[in-house]
């Protein structure tokens, strides 16, 4: 039997917490191993309990989500998938998140079936991000396509791939960053879900991204398709 998906859930109102434990608890491949009610107890938590998936609210006293998902994010030692959990539709919070290292964007005002989705792709190691977010990172960051090899970002240093993508990489990341699944990935390029599943993971190694998210972002902003 697999063990289940292990669950911290950071908010600072313990209404929502209790909510979102309920759906989750109930579900039989999840189970929630710690609340914290803000950023600086998310990170304490997040180093001992180190949870599969970690649910973050971003307006906290102490300590706020973001700040909190980027210090988790740096620790070596903590390999939890963070979904941004939020009330605020707002795009510095959904910036700030994805370069904070957040692999999910979700609105609280969600069905109870999105966040459990979201916890169970979180945890197989896919970021999750709704077609319409997707669409504004691509408003953000899509310019004049630039050379692969060595390309100067928005902002940051230069983005150097240590082997290039193949053409049917290039394909799938492009249909990655339009927010396709690897099904549909699959039914456009008429090929197995298995093999984009190779595609995508080598194309994770060669960014030296976490998940699809930060694979995407990286994509768009040292503009490697187009």
């Amino acid at each position: 039997m697999t063990d289940p998906i292990r669950v911290l859930i950071v908010d600072d109102h313990a209404m929502l917490r209790a909510g979102f434990r309920t759906i989750l608890d109930i579900q039989p491949d999840i189970t929630v191993v710690g609340e914290a009610a803000n950023g600086a107890e998310a990170v304490r938590l997040a180093a001992e309990l180190n949870p599969d998936v970690i649910s973050m609210d971003v307006q906290m006293p102490d300590m706020d989500g973001i700040e909190a998902t980027r210090l988790i994010v740096a620790d070596p030692d903590v390999q939890s998938a963070i979904a941004i959990v939020t009330t605020f539709d707002r795009d510095d919070y959904l910036f700030e998140a994805l370069d904070a290292g957040a692999s999910g964007f979700l609105l609280k005002n969600s069905g109870p079936e999105d966040l459990v989705a979201a916890v169970r792709v979180l945890a197989a190691g896919d970021g999750m991000l709704a077609p319409e977010v997707t669409r504004r990172v691509v408003q953000r960051f899509a310019t004049t396509p630039a050379p692969v090899s060595a390309v100067p970002a928005a902002s940051g240093p230069a983005l150097t791939l240590a082997e290039p993508f193949t053409d049917r990489e290039a394909e799938v990341l492009e249909l990655m960053t339009e927010a396709m699944s690897n099904a549909e990935i699959a039914a456009r390029l008429f090929i197995g879900e298995a093999t984009v599943k190779t595609h995508v993971s080598r194309i994770l190694q060669k960014l030296g991204a976490r998940d699809r998210v930060q694979a995407v972002v990286l994509t768009l902003r040292h503009r490697l398709v187009g």
